[in-house]
């Protein structure tokens, strides 16, 4: 009887540890550079977006108290390693490299990587069409890595930028001649004022091994306990509809695939 209640008390203890941990803050990382319309901060300095919109829905599903917390995007695997954030949520492609470094949830959403030239241009989202031009991409990206790989043997030059925007405005401008990025981004882009210019050419062929398989919630290594509550709040609102329901008030097809 001693050791039963002996055990009793030592799982009653761990319970109210893990309620506890269960309870403290999570602090969602997100990337401090706009990438509508995943994430932008509005008028008010409010982060909105669809991402944002997503990573809150999760968090209600199971019960977490979640803050979102800017990150610049370079440095915000080190800020996850260092405690900064508890999980990215920031269109971070899961992908063998990062793997190395950090543990994903399931993907919440996937979507192809395009290229996007100015109208008329000719140009094709390959080898052949890229040859002698200049590719913009966002640094730190599968699309820098891409391009990287595939194409700079051709273009006449990669250049990077820290922000898509920086890239969207040089397209615009006529500095470049190509952006290879998202193609939900992209979508968002050329139906605007300044991104009607432009137009969607196609997209790149795959390279899993380079885009990923997907999106995921990047979390610390070890942090199983974390890692699966956000796999199970993912599956539930894949299931009762809330992911439709967002993903309809920002684009008209979903993005989600298996």
């Amino acid at each position: 009887m001693k050791l039963k209640s002996t055990l009793s008390a030592g799982a009653a203890a761990l319970a109210l540890m893990t309620g506890a941990a269960m309870a403290e803050t999570v602090k969602v990382g997100i990337a401090a550079e706009p990438y509508p319309p995943f994430a932008a901060p509005d008028s008010a300095g409010n982060w909105t977006g669809w991402e944002v919109e997503i990573a809150d829905a999760i968090c209600k599903a199971e019960e977490l108290d979640c803050v979102i917390t800017p990150v610049g995007w370079d440095g915000i695997i080190p800020s996850l390693m260092g405690e900064q954030i508890d999980v990215i949520m920031a269109s971070m492609s899961i992908t063998e490299e990062r793997a190395k470094q950090i543990d994903f949830t399931d993907h919440y959403y996937k979507t192809p990587a395009v290229i996007v030239t100015a109208k008329g241009s000719g140009i094709t989202p390959d080898e052949a069409g890229l040859t002698g031009k200049i590719i913009g991409v966002q640094a730190s990206t599968t699309h820098q890595a891409y391009a990287q790989k595939h194409f700079e043997g051709v273009a006449s030059e990669i250049r990077i930028y820290q922000t898509q925007d920086e890239a969207n405005q040089d397209l615009y401008s006529g500095r470049i001649d190509a952006i290879e990025a998202d193609s939900i981004a992209m979508a968002d882009f050329v139906n605007s004022d300044i991104g009607a210019c432009c137009e969607i050419v196609g997209a790149v062929a795959d390279d899993v091994a380079v885009l990923g398989q997907g999106v995921g919630g990047g979390v610390r290594k070890g942090d199983d306990a974390l890692r699966e509550t956000l796999n199970k709040g993912i599956a539930k609102i894949l299931e009762d509809g809330t992911y439709d329901e967002i993903t309809e008030k920002y684009f008209s097809t979903t993005i989600y695939s298996k």
